[in-house]
């Protein structure tokens, strides 16, 4: 059997250590996404060597080259922040200026040198961008080079927002809503014109009472039922059969680069014999997200967010329990299912009912607890952004390793790349 989740990619030398990636989305108004915010935070092996963390943006971006920015983002535009000093050197010369936005942060004056810089980046095809609350009067003299103005929904109150927003559209610049925590608060900023949605609000759990799976859903639940039970392959190959967008989605996607297969799948008995129940366990539970109509564009982000965490998760516990193959399984289980409570639209202790899982990933999902607990818990620390985020005592067994975080992150960023392009 052909292992689809083998650590042999992030097994590769590690060169940069001691950092992780922080990555926060960006979506458009038809929730597709946009961007991704970048932010390159220390760990405690090495937090007293750099002082702050542009420091440690600075230091990583001058190896970007050896990280390779495209395989952060995809294919996504990458926001980077940047201070004076950062701004004022060339160690992102090397950067894909087309797919890239320096972000200027508080600290950033409008000094004749600084906007004599902007305007010079600007001329070789670098976009910026500016948050308003944190530069203040400043913007005003920063916003005829800035292409994009932020919006911080925490740190403005409602009605200096109500005031501002329609003057920042009229200058033609595209506004991005920061720090958008919810459904309403989404709603509100659609209404109120900003072109783009930072924010996971696109991942928090809104449960609606009676909400029932879909056919296709319920379909796969059954599917994955029988196939983590003792079934016979000819039976779950019949239930396969029995939907016949089910069957030719499921042979799509084991046939997707990310499955690492070194032959093409042609049969669903081919597909049980070679890919193996495991595998097919994966993969039906990440079709779960990618329902073909259901949801369009705002399946997208989800998607790339459980397979990225659920990927991440697998080689963590890889580096964790090395030579443990079903403890690394479990730890992508928890990761592919740690949203299906917002996929689904109901709690997860529902959820952990109908989908037959482990008193482990049962306890993982529902209380954090135990050492798949832990992993997500981490996880969802990676996909954090604000300052101080516990990054939990695994971080420093990590670090102490020397292992590089940002190459299992990339990694990870890279997988959940093909499959949200196949899936989709």
């Amino acid at each position: 059997m052909t292992d689809t989740a083998s650590l042999d990619q992030a097994s590769q030398p590690l060169q940069l250590r001691n950092f992780y990636l922080a990555r926060q989305p960006m979506l458009d108004r038809n929730q597709a996404l946009f961007a991704y915010e970048l932010l390159f935070r220390t760990t405690p092996a090495n937090s007293a060597e750099i002082d702050t963390d542009l420091a440690a943006t600075a230091g990583v971006l001058a190896h970007a080259a050896q990280l390779g920015l495209p395989r952060a983002v995809g294919d996504a535009t990458a926001f980077l922040n940047v201070d004076t000093e950062v701004l004022m050197s060339d160690i992102f010369a090397f950067l894909p200026r087309e797919r890239t936005v320096l972000e200027l942060v508080g600290s950033v004056e409008a000094t004749e040198p600084v906007l004599w810089r902007l305007a010079e980046l600007s001329g070789h095809g670098f976009r910026f961008a500016a948050e308003a609350s944190v530069h203040g009067s400043r913007l005003g003299r920063l916003l005829p080079l800035l292409d994009y103005v932020k919006v911080n929904l925490r740190a403005m109150p409602v009605v200096s927002m109500l005031s501002l927003v329609p003057r920042l559209r009229g200058t033609g610049k595209r506004l991005i809503a920061e720090k958008v925590e919810s459904q309403t608060e989404y709603k509100t900023c659609l209404d109120l014109g900003f072109d783009y949605f930072q924010g996971f609000y696109f991942a928090r759990p809104s449960v609606i009472a009676g909400r029932k799976l879909s056919p296709s859903q319920l379909a796969l639940v059954d599917l994955m039922s029988l196939v983590v039970s003792d079934a016979d392959n000819i039976e779950i190959e019949r239930a396969i059969k029995r939907d016949v967008t089910l069957s030719v989605n499921l042979l799509r996607i084991v046939n997707t680069p990310a499955a690492g297969l070194r032959q093409r799948i042609d049969s669903l008995s081919q597909a049980l014999i070679i890919v193996g129940r495991r595998q097919l366990q994966r993969w039906l539970q990440i079709m779960l997200y990618a329902e073909p109509g259901n949801h369009g564009h705002t399946q997208t982000p989800l998607l790339m967010l459980a397979s990225t965490r659920a990927r991440l998760m697998e080689l963590l516990a890889g580096r964790l329990r090395p030579g443990r193959r079903h403890v690394a399984d479990m730890a992508f289980t928890v990761g592919i299912m740690s949203l299906m409570d917002t996929l689904f639209c109901v709690p997860m202790a529902d959820l952990v009912e109908q989908i037959p899982v482990s008193d482990e990933v049962s306890s993982a999902l529902l209380k954090r607890g135990g050492f798949f607990g832990e992993l997500l818990r981490l996880a969802e620390s990676f996909e954090q952004m604000e300052e101080g985020a516990d990054v939990l005592p695994t971080l420093s067994v990590l670090a102490d390793s020397g292992d590089d975080l940002v190459e299992l992150e990339m990694a990870a960023f890279e997988w959940s790349g093909q499959v949200v392009r196949s899936a989709l």
